[in-house]
Protein backbone atom coordinates (compact mmCIF):
# COMPACT_ATOMS: atom_id res chain seq x y z
CA UNK A 1 0.00 0.00 0.00
CA UNK A 2 2.65 2.47 1.07
CA UNK A 3 4.46 1.71 -3.17
CA UNK A 4 2.92 3.98 -5.62
CA UNK A 5 1.53 1.78 -8.83
CA UNK A 6 4.13 3.90 -11.10
CA UNK A 7 7.34 3.20 -12.81
CA UNK A 8 9.69 5.43 -14.60
CA UNK A 9 11.78 3.12 -17.05
CA UNK A 10 13.95 4.89 -19.29
CA UNK A 11 14.33 3.60 -22.57
CA UNK A 12 15.95 6.18 -24.76
CA UNK A 13 15.70 4.14 -27.91
CA UNK A 14 12.94 1.51 -29.73
CA UNK A 15 16.00 0.54 -31.86
CA UNK A 16 19.16 -2.07 -30.31
CA UNK A 17 21.12 -0.68 -32.65
CA UNK A 18 21.16 3.15 -30.97
CA UNK A 19 20.35 1.43 -27.49
CA UNK A 20 24.19 -0.59 -28.03
CA UNK A 21 25.52 2.66 -29.16
CA UNK A 22 24.31 4.57 -26.25
CA UNK A 23 25.89 1.69 -24.42
CA UNK A 24 23.01 1.33 -22.68
CA UNK A 25 23.10 -2.24 -21.42
CA UNK A 26 19.33 -3.80 -23.14
CA UNK A 27 18.20 -4.09 -26.35
CA UNK A 28 14.44 -3.42 -27.41
CA UNK A 29 13.90 -7.27 -26.66
CA UNK A 30 14.81 -7.26 -23.21
CA UNK A 31 13.42 -4.12 -22.61
CA UNK A 32 9.66 -5.29 -23.68
CA UNK A 33 10.86 -8.70 -21.79
CA UNK A 34 10.25 -5.66 -18.34
CA UNK A 35 7.49 -3.61 -19.88
CA UNK A 36 5.62 -7.44 -20.40
CA UNK A 37 6.48 -8.39 -16.67
CA UNK A 38 5.64 -5.22 -15.09
CA UNK A 39 1.87 -5.50 -16.95
CA UNK A 40 1.89 -9.23 -15.80
CA UNK A 41 2.90 -8.35 -12.04
CA UNK A 42 1.24 -5.03 -11.73
CA UNK A 43 -1.35 -4.31 -14.29
CA UNK A 44 -3.03 -1.30 -12.89
CA UNK A 45 0.79 0.46 -12.90
CA UNK A 46 1.51 3.28 -14.88
CA UNK A 47 4.53 3.38 -17.22
CA UNK A 48 6.81 6.60 -17.79
CA UNK A 49 9.93 6.89 -20.22
CA UNK A 50 12.82 9.05 -21.62
CA UNK A 51 12.95 8.97 -25.26
CA UNK A 52 16.54 10.69 -27.19
CA UNK A 53 15.79 11.35 -30.40
CA UNK A 54 18.48 12.04 -33.46
CA UNK A 55 21.12 10.33 -31.55
CA UNK A 56 24.46 9.92 -33.33
CA UNK A 57 24.21 8.21 -36.62
CA UNK A 58 19.90 7.40 -36.17
CA UNK A 59 18.46 6.04 -39.16
CA UNK A 60 14.48 6.41 -40.11
CA UNK A 61 14.04 3.25 -39.78
CA UNK A 62 15.35 3.71 -36.23
CA UNK A 63 13.13 6.74 -35.35
CA UNK A 64 10.45 3.98 -36.52
CA UNK A 65 11.30 1.14 -34.44
CA UNK A 66 10.95 3.59 -31.34
CA UNK A 67 7.84 4.56 -32.41
CA UNK A 68 6.76 0.88 -33.20
CA UNK A 69 8.26 0.73 -29.46
CA UNK A 70 6.16 4.00 -28.35
CA UNK A 71 2.87 1.66 -29.85
CA UNK A 72 3.66 -1.54 -28.13
CA UNK A 73 3.84 0.17 -24.57
CA UNK A 74 1.91 3.00 -24.94
CA UNK A 75 3.35 5.13 -21.80
CA UNK A 76 1.36 6.90 -19.51
CA UNK A 77 3.70 9.79 -19.55
CA UNK A 78 6.84 10.57 -21.09
CA UNK A 79 9.74 12.73 -20.89
CA UNK A 80 11.43 13.52 -24.57
CA UNK A 81 13.91 15.09 -26.12
CA UNK A 82 16.13 15.52 -28.79
CA UNK A 83 20.00 14.86 -29.20
CA UNK A 84 22.85 17.73 -28.03
CA UNK A 85 26.42 16.98 -27.20
CA UNK A 86 27.10 16.95 -23.69
CA UNK A 87 30.72 17.20 -22.56
CA UNK A 88 33.17 14.49 -21.13
CA UNK A 89 30.59 11.71 -22.29
CA UNK A 90 31.60 8.94 -25.07
CA UNK A 91 29.24 9.79 -27.37
CA UNK A 92 30.85 13.43 -27.53
CA UNK A 93 33.69 11.97 -29.58
CA UNK A 94 31.14 10.44 -31.94
CA UNK A 95 29.91 12.98 -34.99
CA UNK A 96 26.59 14.34 -34.57
CA UNK A 97 25.54 13.70 -37.77
CA UNK A 98 21.82 14.35 -37.57
CA UNK A 99 20.40 16.72 -39.10
CA UNK A 100 18.43 19.78 -36.64
CA UNK A 101 15.93 19.68 -38.85
CA UNK A 102 14.84 15.80 -38.89
CA UNK A 103 15.96 15.93 -34.81
CA UNK A 104 13.26 18.39 -34.98
CA UNK A 105 10.78 16.52 -37.03
CA UNK A 106 10.92 13.13 -35.33
CA UNK A 107 10.64 14.86 -31.80
CA UNK A 108 7.52 16.22 -33.47
CA UNK A 109 6.47 12.71 -34.55
CA UNK A 110 7.38 11.17 -30.96
CA UNK A 111 5.77 14.23 -28.81
CA UNK A 112 2.17 13.80 -30.75
CA UNK A 113 2.30 10.07 -30.22
CA UNK A 114 2.89 10.23 -26.65
CA UNK A 115 0.65 13.19 -26.09
CA UNK A 116 -2.53 10.89 -28.11
CA UNK A 117 -1.23 8.03 -25.33
CA UNK A 118 -1.55 10.22 -22.60
CA UNK A 119 -4.78 11.18 -23.40
CA UNK A 120 -5.76 7.72 -24.26
CA UNK A 121 -4.88 6.29 -20.45
CA UNK A 122 -6.40 9.36 -19.21
CA UNK A 123 -9.56 8.64 -20.52
CA UNK A 124 -9.64 4.94 -18.78
CA UNK A 125 -9.67 7.16 -15.69
CA UNK A 126 -12.56 9.44 -16.19
CA UNK A 127 -15.85 7.99 -13.82
CA UNK A 128 -13.20 6.06 -11.72
CA UNK A 129 -12.58 7.44 -7.56
CA UNK A 130 -8.81 7.56 -6.89
CA UNK A 131 -7.01 8.61 -3.56
CA UNK A 132 -4.90 11.88 -3.88
CA UNK A 133 -2.43 13.14 -2.19
CA UNK A 134 -3.01 17.07 -1.62
CA UNK A 135 -0.18 18.87 -2.63
CA UNK A 136 -0.85 22.70 -3.38
CA UNK A 137 -3.10 25.25 -4.67
CA UNK A 138 -3.90 24.64 -8.30
CA UNK A 139 -1.90 27.05 -10.91
CA UNK A 140 -4.92 28.30 -12.54
CA UNK A 141 -7.28 28.69 -9.67
CA UNK A 142 -7.40 29.47 -6.45
CA UNK A 143 -10.36 28.04 -5.36
CA UNK A 144 -8.48 24.41 -6.66
CA UNK A 145 -6.13 22.41 -5.43
CA UNK A 146 -3.77 20.32 -7.32
CA UNK A 147 -2.56 16.92 -6.50
CA UNK A 148 -1.15 12.71 -7.15
CA UNK A 149 -2.96 9.41 -7.67
CA UNK A 150 -0.58 6.56 -6.98
CA UNK A 151 -0.43 6.50 -10.53
CA UNK A 152 1.78 9.95 -10.57
CA UNK A 153 -0.88 11.64 -12.05
CA UNK A 154 -1.74 15.14 -11.83
CA UNK A 155 -5.26 15.61 -10.39
CA UNK A 156 -7.23 19.04 -10.07
CA UNK A 157 -10.41 19.81 -7.87
CA UNK A 158 -12.19 21.89 -5.52
CA UNK A 159 -10.53 22.83 -2.08
CA UNK A 160 -13.80 22.34 0.09
CA UNK A 161 -12.87 21.69 4.29
CA UNK A 162 -9.20 20.20 3.17
CA UNK A 163 -5.46 21.14 3.32
CA UNK A 164 -2.03 20.49 1.99
CA UNK A 165 -1.21 16.93 2.58
CA UNK A 166 -3.90 15.00 2.83
CA UNK A 167 -5.40 12.17 1.61
CA UNK A 168 -9.19 13.01 -0.49
CA UNK A 169 -11.05 10.48 -2.77
CA UNK A 170 -11.48 12.25 -5.98
CA UNK A 171 -14.15 11.40 -8.47
CA UNK A 172 -12.40 12.31 -11.87
CA UNK A 173 -15.51 13.97 -14.04
CA UNK A 174 -13.26 14.79 -17.25
CA UNK A 175 -9.58 14.88 -18.58
CA UNK A 176 -6.93 16.58 -20.84
CA UNK A 177 -3.71 14.61 -21.83
CA UNK A 178 -1.66 15.89 -18.91
CA UNK A 179 -4.37 16.27 -16.02
CA UNK A 180 -6.93 15.11 -14.60
CA UNK A 181 -10.26 17.05 -13.34
CA UNK A 182 -12.76 15.96 -10.31
CA UNK A 183 -14.40 16.20 -7.42
CA UNK A 184 -13.84 15.01 -3.96
CA UNK A 185 -16.53 12.22 -2.76
CA UNK A 186 -16.95 11.35 0.70
CA UNK A 187 -16.77 7.61 1.30
CA UNK A 188 -18.07 6.41 4.31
Amino acid sequence: KNICNYIHLPVQSGSSRILKIMKRGYSRQEYIKLIDNIKKKIPDCAISMDIITGFCSETEEDHQETLSLMEYVKYDYGYMFKYSERPNTSAARMEDDVPEDIKQKRLSEIIEKQQSHSLLNMQKKVGKTFEVLIEGISKKSAEHYYGRTTHNTAVVFEKENYTLGEYVMVKINSCTSATLKGKIVKIW
